[in-house]
């Protein structure tokens, strides 16, 4: 199984109570994310594409043009 290095996200404050997640980028085929509260729990797998799809999203799920 992959070693994943997972990072938590930037919106995380520095309140463990709040709701974030971490994700891992490190493993080329596929994009790991979980919890950070639960660190031990499920993971999600997703292929890297989709998840740059759904990074390039903004606040209400509209996607954000980098051309102009």
């Amino acid at each position: 199984m992959a070693a994943y290095k997972f990072i938590k996200s930037s919106y995380s404050g520095a309140n463990n109570t709040q709701e974030c997640v971490e994700v891992a980028r490190n493993v080329p085929t596929t994009v790991a994310i979980r919890d950070s509260k639960h660190p031990t729990g499920p993971v999600l797998h997703v292929a890297p594409a989709a998840w740059q799809t759904f990074a390039s999203c903004g606040p209400w799920g509209v996607r954000v043009s980098t051309k102009r």
